[in-house]
Order: structure tokens, then C-alpha cells, then sequence
């Protein structure tokens, strides 16, 4: 015999899964960066260049998802933009 589910529970259960979807998408992103900013504090700048265009790949993609909103992208993005112009700049002046 089927169970009656209120629409309560059901609910409850959609958020918690979209919450835990949400955290390894928001997990995946800020890895994303460490691994941009190690790179960037190694002074390598292929690897720095590959990590970037990863990072801001998954970025926009979480955007599009809805996980982060546009001002937040927006900001990671060009401050790590900013990181990798001035530390690559510097050392190609030198």
C-alpha cells in the first residue's frame, strides 16, 4: 500500500538535494581558485594560464546554474584576472 507524503516532505527532500548539489559545485569552484593561486605563487605561468581559463570556465557555469550570482562571478573573475596581470606583467618587465 503506498505511503502518503506530504508536500512538506517532499520539499525538504528537493532542497536537501539541491543543497548538496549546490556545496560540491560552490567546493569545486574554490579548489579551482587555490589551485590558480598556487600556480600563480609558483611563478608558472602555463600552468597559471591553463588554471585561470578552468577556473573561469567552472565559474561561469556554476552562474548559469544558479549556485552563484552574476556580481560574485563577476568579482572572483576579475581579481583573478588582476592577480595573474600583475605578477606575469612584472615578470616579463624584469
Amino acid at each position: 500500500m503506498a505511503r502518503n507524503q506530504t508536500s512538506a516532505q517532499k520539499r525538504f527532500r528537493q532542497s536537501e538535494d539541491r543543497r548538496l548539489h549546490n556545496k560540491a559545485i560552490k567546493s569545486e569552484c574554490r579548489t579551482y581558485v587555490k589551485q590558480f593561486v598556487a600556480a600563480v605563487q609558483a611563478k608558472d605561468e602555463n600552468l597559471a594560464k591553463e588554471k585561470l581559463q578552468i577556473m573561469t570556465s567552472r565559474l561561469d557555469s556554476a552562474r548559469s546554474k544558479g549556485v552563484l550570482k552574476r556580481n560574485t562571478v563577476s568579482r572572483k573573475k576579475s581579481r583573478m584576472q588582476k592577480l595573474f596581470n600583475v605578477t606575469f606583467a612584472a615578470a616579463a618587465a624584469n
